[in-house]
């Protein structure tokens, strides 16, 4: 079954230039822009500019927009709808209520339909007026179908090997993994979001939140507002979110034991009620036995498990989340000695250019007894840089394939180095939508993710 697709953000930078301001309101108060940013047969895209023209910062703010009969809105992002009739009113999403002066914030929308609004308030004052899709704009190909793969999976479980719907059917996720939060926040904004959602088709965004390394230690309560914040920017998309405690270095979980209880206890409480969150424990454990993994996850499991007693949880392996096979050893001493806890996966990562045959022989025999999930992977070296190795990475997204295993690529990013999806400079800028901004392995992975979804329903 095919999900829908947001349009591409290139569209965006194009809409904008001839957005319709549907608000009368004098310059010193707040006003909304309402753009058709693509439109189809029975449906368009549209999107709302809010704007603070006051002299003074304003802590929220509410757009009513009227549909006439016919037209629904389907899905929005960054910002909480509700309906009453034919009137839809959007409030802030949490991350955006406070606006500077002269500053503006964004929201968008689908609509089944092509009725444009009749009439819109900001803030409670009358606006009025409809708009018509930019005469610039090209209609898009791919109108919204059937969901997004939130909307379709739902809450998520693990049964048997495999990672299944709330239909009992096995599927496999596809997407991107952020780069360090303390670095390349820029890189994850509502266009490059979009991008993920709509030009990528992508199914997930794994949010790599590192602990150490000028991370979460430095500032505990912001780094999480971070996280939560881009759980929720993946939510309004459909995308799943893999909240990823990035410890690489020192590589023994127990030393951020303390500080994974927090984290999670937190992230937990705040998100149990999503459908679309998996945690991810420990990033890559190195230098520590199984027997020391094992323990840790039995400890921070329980943090998750009070909140959140169905979210799915990955637990990293030994020899940086290889299985073992990086330390000599293997899969078999995880089948002998199981982490005790119930829907829970175990992760595996992999760089194509360094790890090949032996490691692709691990995985097809671990996934006959573990649900494994690769939730990080480059097509470049273990460094993360280096030349792209297309041969070895087409071998193991075919076996991924193969296994329904899902996987999240480092990175969505456009650090300076091989793995980086992104050309440097991209997040400079506001286009992150198409081929032209993308490097080797970018493009190789965008073209992978982009095929067919399968999401059995029955």
């Amino acid at each position: 079954m095919r999900r829908w697709r947001l349009v591409a953000a290139a569209a965006l930078t194009v809409a904008a230039a001839t957005a319709v301001t549907i608000t009368a309101l004098p310059a010193s108060a707040e006003t909304a822009a309402f753009t058709v940013v693509s439109s189809w047969s029975n449906g368009y895209q549209g999107e709302v500019a809010v704007r603070n023209n006051t002299a003074s910062t304003i802590n929220t703010w509410r757009v009513e927009l009227t549909l006439p009969a016919g037209t629904t809105i389907a899905n929005s992002w960054n910002a909480t709808s509700s309906a009453s009739g034919s009137t839809y009113t959007f409030t802030p999403a949490g991350h955006n209520g406070t606006i500077a002066a002269g500053a503006s914030t964004t929201f968008g929308f689908v609509a089944n339909g092509t009725g444009r609004p009749t009439a819109c308030t900001i803030n409670g004052a009358s606006c009025g007026g409809t708009t018509t899709p930019p005469s610039s704009q090209p209609p898009s190909s791919t109108p919204p179908s059937s969901g997004t793969p939130v909307g379709i999976n739902g809450q998520l479980r693990v049964c048997g090997v495999n990672l299944c719907n709330q239909y009992g059917k096995a599927i496999q996720l596809r997407g991107m993994s952020t780069h360090g939060l303390q670095w390349f926040a820029k890189c994850y904004n509502s266009a490059s979001l979009d991008a993920l959602a709509g030009d990528w088709q992508a199914d997930l965004l794994r949010i790599a939140m590192y602990v150490q390394e000028s991370g979460y230690e430095t500032n505990p309560s912001g780094f999480t507002s971070q996280v939560n914040n881009l759980v929720d920017q993946a939510e309004a998309r459909g995308l799943y979110a893999v909240i990823d405690f990035h410890t690489l270095t020192p590589g023994d979980p127990t030393y951020n034991l303390d500080r994974a209880k927090t984290f999670f206890q937190s992230v937990s409480a705040r998100n149990a009620a999503k459908k679309n969150v998996i945690y991810e424990i420990a990033n890559e454990p190195n230098g520590v036995s199984w027997a020391t993994i094992k323990n840790y996850a039995e400890q921070v499991i329980p943090v998750i498990r009070a909140n959140d007693p169905d979210g799915v949880i990955i637990v990293g392996t030994r020899g940086w989340s290889s299985l073992g096979v990086s330390d000599g050893s293997s899969s078999a001493e995880i089948i002998a000695n199981p982490v005790r806890a119930q829907n829970i996966m175990y992760a595996f990562h992999f760089y194509a250019a360094s790890h090949k045959d032996n490691y692709r022989a691990e995985v097809q025999k671990a996934a006959a007894s573990l649900p494994l999930f690769v939730s990080e992977f480059g097509t470049v070296s273990a460094t993360g840089g280096g030349a792209v190795d297309l041969s070895s990475s087409t071998a193991w997204i075919d076996l991924l394939d193969q296994l329904k295993i899902s996987y999240a690529n480092w990175t969505y990013s456009d650090a300076g180095e091989g793995s980086a999806a992104f050309r440097s400079g991209t997040c400079n800028g506001s286009t992150y939508a198409g081929t032209g901004v993308l490097s080797e392995s970018g493009a190789f992975v965008r073209s992978r993710i982009r095929t067919a979804d399968n999401f059995p329903t029955s």
